[in-house]
């Protein structure tokens, strides 16, 4: 015979029907969001690559959702800044980040970010891939990506190779590079890839491998010569350019950028939100726009881009390490 004991089957029922009104609840809420303009913070300042790429995205996701995406520029501290406000906003799907792989070097550069970026926000999807292109200034005797490896690895002369700043893809590149060719190359770190490329032109560095996007102005007018992208595949903006992989096996330093969200954020919001990405990503205008940029379009599920993102901490975190950068 069974007995049942009241007091607890109240309790049971009550929590039961308290489930079911907030499933209930967060299924209202995604059928109706969003119900207003919808925030984008890009945590860089105005003008550069990723926030061009994250105005094209607002434009395009604007439609799809139905209600004004606005782009927020908040900037400092190599993009914590931004993160860490997006990671302390309300979970409600109306404030998301446009981030880059730059966070995911974060979590092993800095001593502390100001948030943690698996715990505190979840992923919605990865929009693209963007290449670095190594290139040197015309007075580089390697006209070639081989030769330039044999010129390196001879160690007859300091190659100095210019970046955005410790810890920036730029750096890494470079540092991947050197310990791969095991030659003699010197970091020089600037405020900003723009300086850097100018005093490459100008022949006072050798070498700089810069985010394709941001160069090539350069690379088409034969103002600096390019010798190889980082992405394991070729470019197809610049398809008879070798991937360094060709020439280093295993080789590999891939830029990205994405959209993620605060932790809470119910699980319809996101798979809404990552849905209209998907769809912003199969557009032949948006499309077209990154291609010319070099960049190739991603928009995978919320479940792929945290998988892709746990891996990129660590293979990021393993090139921090060997560059030796470190911020606290």
């Amino acid at each position: 015979m069974t007995h049942r004991i009241p007091g607890l089957t109240r309790r049971l029922s009550r929590s039961l029907v308290a489930a079911g009104l907030l499933l209930a609840g967060l299924a209202a809420h995604a059928s109706n969001w969003p119900e207003r303009p919808v925030t984008l913070v890009v945590p860089l300042a105005p003008g550069g690559s990723t926030d061009t790429t994250a105005r094209l995205l607002a434009e395009k996701l604007g439609k799809e959702l139905g209600q004004p995406v606005v782009v927020d520029n908040r900037a400092g501290a190599g993009g914590n800044i931004g993160g860490a406000y997006v990671a302390k906003s309300q979970p409600d799907g109306y404030t998301l980040l446009f981030t880059t792989s730059t966070a995911a070097t974060n979590v092993t550069l800095y001593k502390s970010m100001g948030f943690d970026l698996q715990k505190d926000l979840v992923p919605v999807s990865q929009v693209a891939q963007i290449p670095n292109v190594l290139m040197v200034n015309n007075d580089v005797p390697a006209k070639t990506l081989k030769e330039f490896v044999d010129y390196v690895g001879q160690k007859k002369t300091v190659i100095n190779f210019g970046s955005a700043g410790n810890g920036t893809s730029q750096h890494l590149s470079g540092a991947l590079f050197n310990s791969r060719v095991q030659g003699h190359m010197v970091h020089v770190p600037y405020k900003g890839g723009a300086p850097a490329n100018a005093d490459l032109i100008a022949g006072q560095i050798q070498a700089v491998f810069s985010p394709l996007v941001e160069v090539l102005s350069y690379v088409d007018s034969g103002r600096l010569r390019a010798l190889g992208v980082t992405t394991p595949a070729r470019s197809s903006r610049l398809p008879d350019l070798p991937a360094v992989a060709e020439v280093l096996p295993g080789f590999e330093v891939v830029l990205w950028n994405g959209v993620l969200a605060p932790a809470a954020t119910p699980k319809p919001v996101v798979d809404k939100l990552a849905a209209a990405i998907q769809r912003v990503t199969q557009d032949a205008a948006f499309r077209k726009t990154l291609a010319d940029q070099g960049s190739t379009p991603i928009g995978n599920s919320p479940e792929e881009f945290k998988a892709v993102l746990g891996t990129e901490i660590e293979k990021w975190g393993k090139l921090v390490r060997l560059s030796g950068a470190r911020v606290d």
